[in-house]
């Protein structure tokens, strides 16, 4: 069965450059064809669709956050990465890594979350 979990810094300041990883085991981000994605849900809201990585490498984002956000892989280390620049109290969050078929907040999998918070 596949895992995912979450792992970074809970608090960022205002301006830096949020980044986080999600380690994934029971499955490749390489081999095998699903969209490998971070969601986030800020407090009393839904869930919004960050961006995703393919097996192929390639790079989607929502377009909100386009200009912002980056995601990497380490294929030796089955991880995948969020980076996430000019942060502002409004990316506080719990951040979600997914695997699923859609490139939207649908997930077949997904990790427990971690919260970030953006404050000085």
């Amino acid at each position: 069965q596949v895992q995912l979990q979450e792992s970074g810094p809970g608090l960022v300041k205002p301006s830096q450059t949020l980044s986080l990883t999600c380690t994934v085991s029971g499955g490749s981000i390489a081999t095998t064809y699903y969209y490998w994605s971070w969601i986030r849900q800020p407090p009393g809201k839904g869930p919004e669709w960050v961006g995703a990585i393919a097996v192929d490498g390639r790079t989607y984002y929502s377009p909100s956050l386009k200009s912002r956000a980056s995601i990497s892989r380490d294929t030796s280390k089955n991880q995948f990465t969020l980076q996430l620049s000019s942060v502002t109290p409004e990316d506080t969050a719990v951040y979600y890594c997914a695997r699923g078929t859609q490139l939207s907040t649908n997930y077949y999998y997904r990790g427990q979350g971690t919260q970030v918070t953006v404050s000085s």
